[in-house]
């Protein structure tokens, strides 16, 4: 009764807090406000509706007949007018001096770097609250919590001359401090639409990984949009370009995914598993293997002898789709899937981000030893792109597998950190002697291998080419310009 009675005697204007600022590491801003205004009618109060709609009408260039009937609604003591008002329409509506007709500011999100990093910060509703991407996941810390401006009025609503006003300040909301490097982030997306205009792919996607603490310096998808303008009356267009694929979608990774398979056996040999292939064994120079009744070929023709007298670190260097099959075989699936479990396929990895994606594992009780070949050269499985970026990255870290995280902190205006996101450790996935060993054949890859168009002098590089082109030689050297 109290709350009812609190009602019929006064007119609460919100106060609107603040949503807080996403920035980069660095303190580069990424997602802002600018201000806009609300427009309110207390119907009661508003003593010619007729002419009152017409003034507001002329003033926020709306249609007569919709505000009068929005000033003639019965059922609502307090009315929206009109949402995300400028300035300028504000300061005609405050010289008209309008009976029942208040406004109020508003907090609307500004994005300053337009399409940069657009399908990981994600975006607001027209209400401000996260709908995508970063904007949702840590929304409850972005947004703040309105107060109020309480003035005393008669029954009707009508304001009282000699009435006491309340102020009831809004909590702003928390700024997110995000693990990306912004000048990363431009030198990713920039060699993204490079690639796209040379091949003209569907679309193309990079992760920039830190291997030491799996924090998230660069994420970048193309093709991207203007965060400024987002796509809403087309919802096939705006799910298509707002997806991080990094983290939703699948694929199979192909020849990447050998690095895992070179681990494993590196592993196994080091414990003394006698299945498993020692450095110095020379594969079958074969370029076909038969399994359950299926032919399992390599890429190569192996013509002139190319794939012949093959170590594993010559395997890594030519890809040779067998090498790896006579691997997965001789360890076995019990074997293989304990290693597939501990470097998180066919599982999330836990970022901070929401829709992401198992991958896809096939359950180890229905896996053929034809399914299995084929799973040591990345086929018949499919992964996320996080998870092969992080499976990668502690394979040749020391073998330390961490939860990724795109959020560094998230702090109050006044320096107050709330919460930060550290290092942590999910599982061991290999030795740090294993994890050396196969750094160093990664780097016979690009200095004597398929990968050789990364190879930079003076500098140690190591990766792993696949079906597709996935090195990006521009992207690395600009990285070694700037942060050297």
């Amino acid at each position: 009764m109290n709350y009812r009675a609190l009602d019929q005697w006064t007119r609460e204007l919100p106060i609107v807090a603040e949503r807080g600022k996403i920035v980069d590491r660095n303190g580069v801003v990424l997602a802002d406000n600018t201000t806009a205004y609300t427009v309110f009618a207390r119907s009661n109060a508003v003593k010619d509706k007729e002419k009152t709609a017409a003034l507001l009408a002329s003033a926020l260039d709306m249609d007569e007949t919709a505000v009068y009937d929005k000033l003639n609604k019965k059922k609502a003591s307090e009315i929206t007018v009109a949402k995300r008002v400028d300035k300028s329409k504000i300061e005609k509506l405050a010289q008209l001096s309008l009976d029942g007709i208040y406004y109020s500011r508003d907090n609307v999100r500004y994005y300053p770097k337009e399409d940069a990093l657009c399908q990981v910060i994600g975006f607001t509703s027209t209400d401000n609250v996260g709908t995508t991407g970063v904007e949702k996941y840590y929304n409850e810390y972005l947004t703040g919590t309105n107060g109020e401006l309480l003035y005393e009025t008669d029954l009707v609503g009508v304001e009282l001359a000699d009435g006491v006003a309340t102020y009831l300040p809004a909590d702003d909301g928390y700024n997110v401090q995000l693990t990306i490097d912004y000048g990363i982030q431009e030198i990713a997306e920039s060699a993204l639409e490079k690639m796209a205009a040379t091949y003209q792919p569907t679309a193309v996607e990079c992760i920039i990984l830190d291997v030491n603490s799996f924090e998230i310096l660069a994420l970048a998808n193309y093709p991207s949009y203007s965060l400024n303008e987002i796509p809403r009356n087309d919802a096939e267009l705006l799910n298509s370009l707002t997806r991080n694929r990094v983290v939703c979608d699948i694929y199979e990774p192909g020849s990447t995914f050998k690095i895992m398979t070179a681990a494993i056996n590196l592993e196994e040999y080091a414990q003394g598993n006698r299945k498993a292939f020692s450095p110095n064994y020379v594969f079958n120079s074969s370029r076909t293997r038969y399994v359950d009744g299926t032919t399992v070929k390599c890429w190569s023709n192996h013509a002139n002898g190319k794939h012949s007298n093959q170590t594993l670190a010559g395997a890594l260097n030519t890809s040779c789709n067998p090498c790896f099959t006579d691997i997965a075989l001789s360890l076995g699936k019990e074997t293989f899937y304990e290693y597939l479990s501990a470097f998180g396929f066919g599982q999330k990895t836990g970022i901070d981000y929401g829709g992401e994606a198992y991958g896809l594992l096939m359950p180890q009780s229905v896996v053929r030893n034809c399914d299995l070949a084929r799973i040591g050269f990345g086929q018949t499985i499919a992964v996320t792109g996080i998870q092969l970026a992080c499976a990668a990255a502690s394979a040749v870290n020391g073998g330390y597998y961490y939860t990724p995280h795109l959020v560094r902190s998230v702090y109050a205006n006044d320096g107050y950190v709330l919460k930060k996101n550290e290092a942590t450790l999910k599982n061991r996935t290999v030795s740090e002697k294993t994890s050396a060993m196969l750094a160093e054949m990664l780097e016979g890859v690009v200095r004597d291998g398929s990968g050789k168009k990364a190879y930079i002098e003076g500098y140690s590089v190591g990766g792993k080419t696949g079906d597709i082109l996935t090195t990006c030689v521009n992207l690395v050297k600009n990285l070694i310009k700037i942060y050297t």
